[in-house]
């Protein structure tokens, strides 16, 4: 693989592994606090500093697909993500958002022209069972409700993957995250009203725990993912999301002393195989003709 590539490659991945602490350290830092509110704390402040640093807005068409991604992106997908993960065991909301690449190879198609290949359907597919198989545990309840809003954040955001690759802004990257961020915190905003007096009585924990998901675990990461977006195959950057349960079950080994039975390594193997077969092929994105 051309080292080019592959430094995007690694670039990009870097957003679904620290994404894969946002679990342990909303519930260690950050329990019993309103998931939206929680949500809207994370994207308003990474989305207000890089804006003041940037110090560029949308313009014209612009605004409206700002808006339509930060809301695909961020508003509706972690509306969906958290709704999800009350109403189901981590392991059945995990495996469900799991489908979210095999979504985006059909998309990707229609949107953005990807061809369909083979080897994404199945590296999509190895991946979604390798997560079953590491997180999954038998006899796991299924949630009506929560099984459709895991699907429908799925599919929010393989549109959101998918549309970042086809509206291509003639801004830099940074100014590009600093607008959907923006837009999926206003779309939020009206939650931070409702939730005045958590807000003010936010402990210095809670503080750094929202620093910590907003800067790194929004602003950092989606840039890092949205530059993979522009430059690679988005069928190959959405495979890459295989990496968020990964690390969030290392964290659990690491600081909470959980064990993983042979079944799980061999889920976590097959994750990570399925991740290798999907990055083969193409390795770079052709450009998307401008609307």
């Amino acid at each position: 693989m051309p080292a080019v590539a592959l430094s995007d490659i690694l670039l990009t991945a870097l957003a679904p592994l620290i994404w894969g602490s946002t679990y342990i350290v909303t519930t260690t830092f950050l329990p019993g606090l309103d998931p939206l509110f929680v949500s809207a704390l994370r994207a308003l402040p990474a989305g207000i500093l890089l804006l003041v640093f940037t110090r560029q807005l949308p313009s014209g068409i612009w605004w409206l697909r700002v808006f339509i991604l930060g809301a695909l992106n961020f508003s509706i997908f972690w509306w969906m993500l958290f709704v999800t993960a009350y109403r189901l065991p981590g392991g059945v909301a995990a495996t469900v958002g799991a489908v979210q690449p095999f979504i985006i190879v059909f998309l990707a198609c229609a949107l953005v022209g990807t061809p369909i290949r083979a080897v994404s359907v199945i590296a999509a597919l190895g991946g979604a069972v390798g997560v079953a198989i590491l997180i999954l545990k038998p006899g796991a309840a299924l949630d009506p409700l929560g099984v459709a809003a895991g699907l429908f954040g799925a599919l929010s955001m393989a549109f959101g993957t998918v549309l970042t690759r086809r509206w291509q802004p003639p801004v830099p990257l940074l100014t590009f995250t600093a607008w959907q961020l923006s837009a999926g915190g206003i779309l939020l905003l009206p939650v931070v009203f409702l939730h005045v007096h958590d807000l003010l009585n936010l402990t210095p924990a809670n503080l750094g725990a929202v620093a910590y998901l907003s800067f790194i675990g929004a602003g950092l990461t989606y840039a890092l993912w949205f530059r993979g977006i522009a430059r690679l195959d988005p069928n190959r950057v959405s495979q890459l999301a295989f990496l968020s349960p990964v690390a969030a079950v290392t964290l659990g080994l690491i600081f909470r002393h959980e064990m993983l039975t042979p079944f799980q390594w061999a889920g976590m193997a097959l994750i990570f195989c399925s991740i290798m077969l999907g990055q083969r092929g193409g390795r770079a994105a052709k450009p998307v003709p401008a609307d």
